[in-house]
């Protein structure tokens, strides 16, 4: 298997095609193309399509590049967050036929271990998307500035962490010795605080930390309608979530943008005059099939949700 189409295993491809048709044409957006495993299908798939690739990860770019090098100028790359996409690649109001965010972390992302994003020991507590980001701060940065507050803050809204607060308070207790610059420092900070943590506790919070650090939920709120705008009539968002923050803040956008009145419930009649915007495609989120976790584990947490524009 070449470097590129080991970067990363995409998930539930044929459910994000069905919905993205592809075969129809048009110009695409990929988002977060990651090693290009999404783009690869649909412009297979679709002979007419094209599309727009963008990614953070100077590696994903790379890697991206030699996977669909075979599709000439049917592809684009850009350097950008998700969230500046359309900004970025110079991409008109209403000009795209599909768009696609896949929201996890690449294999290569977690399997390269100088990025940090592994509680493997001897593994900086980095965690930027983007290899050597320009003056971003590191997870070990977040540690050694953050308030005890702050830090629970993090964990318990991000992680789910009912525990948040003791080990915040870890956190600050052992920094004061010595700086937590490693993944084996917060591994025994999780270890003094919580009462025999598992391993799904110690993927929450490194997750919780990174998500911090990558500023992944604001970056989604601003992706969110920037996207929805770049649709043409009848074109189709999808998005592909592995935190329950993340599935709740696009499943709350795609519904608001499904509804004809957003006057508030307690007006008698509808004042607004308002129409939706598009429909959902999936009333329910879709889930890896329990074929693709036992060949890609890491497709156990994925949600997928999409939505169609009027």
């Amino acid at each position: 298997m070449s470097d590129a189409t080991s970067y990363h295993v995409p998930v539930l491809v044929e459910e994000v095609m069905e919905i993205l048709r592809p075969e129809a044409g048009g110009l695409f957006l990929d988002g977060t193309v990651g090693g290009g495993g999404h783009a690869e299908a649909l412009l297979t798939r679709g002979p007419e399509a094209r599309l727009i690739g963008v990614d953070r990860d100077p590696d994903a770019i790379a890697a991206a590049s030699r996977r669909l090098e075979r599709f000439g100028d049917r592809v684009r790359l850009v350097s950008a967050v998700y969230a500046d996409a359309v900004a970025a690649a110079g991409i008109a109001p209403g000009s795209l036929q599909g768009a696609l965010l896949d929201l996890g972390v690449s294999s290569h992302q977690v399997d390269e271990e100088a990025r940090g994003f592994t509680f493997r020991a001897g593994a900086p507590l980095d965690m930027r998307m983007a290899a050597a980001s320009r003056g971003e701060e590191t997870a070990a940065d977040l540690l050694a500035r953050l308030s005890e507050e702050e830090l629970a803050n993090i964990f318990f809204r991000y992680g789910e962490e009912r525990r948040a607060r003791r080990l915040a308070r870890t956190i600050v207790e052992m920094r004061e010795r010595e700086p937590l610059t490693r993944s084996e420092h917060l591994v025994e900070a999780i270890e003094r605080s919580l009462i025999r943590p598992t391993a799904q506790d110690r993927a929450r919070i490194f997750q919780a930390l990174r998500i911090a650090v990558n500023k992944e939920i604001e970056g989604l709120e601003r992706a969110l309608p920037s996207l929805r705008d770049a649709l043409a009539s009848g074109g189709a968002f999808v998005v592909l979530s592995y935190h329950s923050l993340e599935d709740r803040l696009v499943k709350e956008s795609f519904r608001e943008w499904s509804r004809d009145c957003v006057c508030p419930p307690q007006l008698p009649v509808c004042v607004c005059g308002g129409k939706a915007m598009g429909k959902l495609i999936t009333r329910k989120p879709i889930v890896a099939s329990r074929e693709e976790v036992e060949r890609n584990p890491r497709a156990r947490s994925v949600r997928l949700r999409a939505w169609r524009r009027a």
